[in-house]
C-alpha cells in the first residue's frame, strides 16, 4: 500500500460499535486509546473485529493542541 499520508500508527481494534450507517472503531495505539468514526460498509469490506491489527491512517488539514492554564 501506497499513501501520501505520513500519520501512520500502528494500532489493534479493542471494539465496533455499529449503528445503522456508521460504526464507531475503539483502537489501541500503543496505551493510547483512539476512536475512528467509518461506514458500516468499510468495517465488512476491511473485515475489521476486535484483536484486528491495523494502521489508523490520519489525513487533516487543522490540529488542535491544548494546554492547562
Amino acid at each position: 500500500m501506497r499513501l501520501s499520508a505520513r500519520n501512520r500508527i500502528p494500532a489493534r481494534v479493542t471494539a465496533i460499535t455499529k449503528g445503522e450507517a456508521t460504526a464507531n472503531v475503539e483502537l489501541d495505539a500503543g496505551g493510547v486509546r483512539l476512536m475512528a468514526s467509518i461506514t458500516v460498509e468499510a468495517v465488512e469490506e476491511l473485515g475489521l473485529r476486535p484483536g484486528s491489527e491495523l494502521a489508523a491512517v490520519i489525513k487533516a488539514s487543522d490540529v488542535m493542541l491544548a494546554v492547562e492554564d
